[in-house]
């Protein structure tokens, strides 16, 4: 969670942000859709179209591969990205994920999601050519915590939550049981859900467990990136 705040203040100064901080975006809680449609339409550090909290697809790869490369008979993995943003992680499974996957990016800031489209469609220069020649990749507005219109019980087969939990936390932990509740509701019984986040597990684990009834939970630590431990929260059923 520290990271996530510390990318958010690191950004809103990068944007030119001059408020208060009683009025600044650092100071508004993450769970806000209005605090991340004001952040998304701000310019990016650097000259990335995308906008990574925590690391993006190429230091998570060789954790996502193994679930990827399971493909089931009847197409490709189908993978959701719950709560999206700005980043490059949809990006990354696209074009550089050998295995066929039909990735579906969601968030609930039309801001987000018309910029991505954008990107999809050849916005900024960019040219996105898929890493298998039958992967897909789709951006929807939609809230997390509501997956009703975007998909029935049980279609996807890998679920993914970088930092989306934690940032919902932030307005109640019923909010985040409910938008763990939907993961695991649109989850294949013999998929996974992953949550990334630096909250440390001695205190995130009692809560995912009191959430996620019938499904083992586990974690695997990542890196350091950039100076910084990261976890993997994983949610199986049946295997």
């Amino acid at each position: 969670m520290a990271a996530l705040r510390g990318a958010l203040r690191v950004a809103t100064l990068t944007a030119g942000a001059r408020r208060a901080e009683s009025g600044s975006l650092a100071s508004s809680c993450l769970a806000d859709r209005r605090l991340w449609d004001q952040l998304h339409a701000r310019p990016r550090p650097g000259s990335s179209p995308t906008f990574d909290w925590f690391f993006g697809y190429d230091e998570a790869q060789t954790l996502l591969l193994p679930f990827l490369q399971r493909a089931p008979a009847a197409g490709p993995t189908r993978v959701l990205d719950v709560g999206c943003g700005t980043s490059g992680l949809c990006m990354g499974l696209y074009t550089k994920c050998p295995h066929p996957v039909d990735v579906l990016g969601v968030d609930f800031s039309p801001v987000a999601v018309a910029h991505m489209n954008s990107l999809l469609e050849g916005g900024q220069g960019q040219t996105l050519c898929p890493g298998h020649p039958t992967s897909r990749l789709r951006f929807m507005q939609a809230d997390a915590k509501n997956l009703e219109p975007v998909a029935t019980s049980g279609f996807f087969h890998l679920v993914l939550d970088k930092g989306t939990w934690d940032a919902v936390v932030r307005g109640g932990l019923p909010g985040a049981h409910q938008l763990l509740s939907e993961c695991l509701r649109v989850l294949n019984p013999q998929g996974t859900l992953i949550q990334f986040s630096d909250e440390d597990p001695d205190v995130r684990m009692p809560n995912l467990e009191k959430g996620s009834p019938g499904w083992t939970v586990s974690v695997q630590e990542l890196g350091p990136f950039q100076g910084i431990s990261y976890f993997a929260y994983l949610f199986q059923g049946q295997q």
